[in-house]
């Protein structure tokens, strides 16, 4: 008889695995078919090159229920509205990226989160993985400890394995509870409007080169990454910025000076 714990079906209710810019239909069957496996059910595709499709249905293998329920965005940022926590799979480090994790660390944080509200999994295309641009939305990144002489993994691989972590650390019973006390973690969403604040004080206040903006918000987007910051931080900075923009736009004898008491 199986007497292996069931994992909390809140936890994997709260987990998106997101797949973008898939090329095969049947690597997104065979997604579908690794995440019910699993006990993972929320699929996401960012503009998938074919979808629907019977190629999808059949290697799915049962898993058509997936399939039928699985989302389609046009975006990464749609993607993630609404998550706690990203992470992204890729093998290559880029410039600016906060620090890898191993695929299991990297579930047992996303189970943690999804205490506190949705998480997503983001695996790129199959020949060209994530973009810059994809990595950088996304606040952690992990790697599968691949064989270095051959590393090459099929999407549909890597997304099982990664759901399998996710499955072991749901079902650990030596994982840590949350922290008593702990703020709320903010979400994508807001962390996104966030950096985008910074970036127009930064503006406003010629601080930042109109002409290369670039840099500066992806070291940006690598501090807020490792921060992990909570929704009342995220306030707090957002408040700070209103205030900062408001003594810009104010004409020069309106602003506040500290020598001057009238």
């Amino acid at each position: 008889m199986n007497t292996t714990p069931l994992p909390s079906p809140d936890v994997l209710d709260r987990i998106r695995i997101v797949l973008s810019h898939p090329s095969h239909p049947g690597n997104i069957g065979s997604a579908a078919r690794a995440m019910k496996t699993m006990g993972l059910s929320h699929l996401v595709l960012v503009n998938p090159r074919v979808f629907p499709d019977a190629q999808a249905d059949a290697m799915a293998a049962g898993a058509t229920d997936v399939l039928v329920e699985a989302k389609v965005v046009t975006s990464l940022a749609e993607a993630l509205s609404g998550t706690v926590m990203a992470m992204a799979m890729t093998a290559r480090r880029r410039e600016l990226a906060v620090p890898a994790l191993w695929a299991r660390d990297g579930a047992a944080e996303l189970v943690a989160l999804a205490a506190s509200g949705d998480v997503a999994v983001v695996f790129g295309n199959e020949t060209s993985g994530l973009s810059n641009d994809e990595l950088a939305m996304c606040r952690h990144w992990a790697m599968i400890p691949v064989n270095a002489d051959f590393s090459s993994l099929n999407l549909a691989a890597a997304v099982q394995v990664m759901c399998y972590e996710l499955r072991l650390a749901a079902i650990d019973p030596g994982r840590p509870p949350a922290i008593s006390g702990a703020g709320e973690p903010a979400s994508h969403d807001e962390v996104e409007r966030l950096i985008a604040h910074i970036e127009r004080a930064a503006l406003s206040s010629e601080f930042l080169d109109p002409a290369s903006p670039k840099r500066l918000i992806a070291r940006l987007r690598r501090m807020l990454s490792r921060a992990v910051p909570e929704k009342e931080e995220v306030n707090i900075l957002r408040g700070l910025f209103a205030a900062l923009e408001k003594g810009i736009s104010a004409p020069i004898s309106k602003r506040a000076d500290p020598e001057n008491k009238t």
